[in-house]
């Protein structure tokens, strides 16, 4: 099965510029671009929330290469040009928010909990890296096979 969006014309900017409107809508009261050194590759958003806990902060990784990865093993024969996957990484990110939000706006999950592994603390390190550094400790269960 191909990659979902892998036939993307949309400028990665417009996509970018819907994932904005959604984040602000939900409440998203500061948004920051993160662009590749040297390249000016738009490569992630970060944005800050009001919680019912606080003002949190939130990462939001295209992995473009991740993408591109995918996208060469599918399409070997042709080569995928770079800015497809820019376009293909935005869009499935666009829509990941969409769904994120979707489940929130019915009560289903808080934000924060669809969120949370995306969760940056004050070095801007996200809970994911936080666990992952540590091996996920405390979080395994029996059996696993790095016991």
């Amino acid at each position: 099965m191909a990659l979902l969006n892998y036939t993307t014309s949309i400028a990665p900017e417009k996509t970018v510029a819907e994932i904005q409107a959604k984040l602000a809508k939900a409440g998203a009261f500061q948004i920051l671009h993160e662009y590749r050194r040297g390249t000016g590759e738009l490569i992630g958003l970060s944005f800050r929330i009001e919680t019912e806990f606080g003002n949190m902060a939130f990462e939001l990784p295209a992995r473009i290469e991740a993408v591109e990865a995918v996208l060469q093993k599918q399409f070997p024969r042709g080569k995928v040009k770079r800015e497809q996957a820019v376009r293909v990484s935005w869009r499935i990110l666009k829509d990941w928010v969409e769904a994120q939000l979707a489940i929130v706006e019915t009560g289903m999950v808080s934000l924060e909990q669809v969120m949370l592994p995306f969760a940056q603390n004050e070095q801007g390190q996200t809970l994911f890296e936080a666990l992952a550094q540590k091996r996920f400790a405390g979080l395994l269960t029996e059996g696993s096979r790095h016991e």
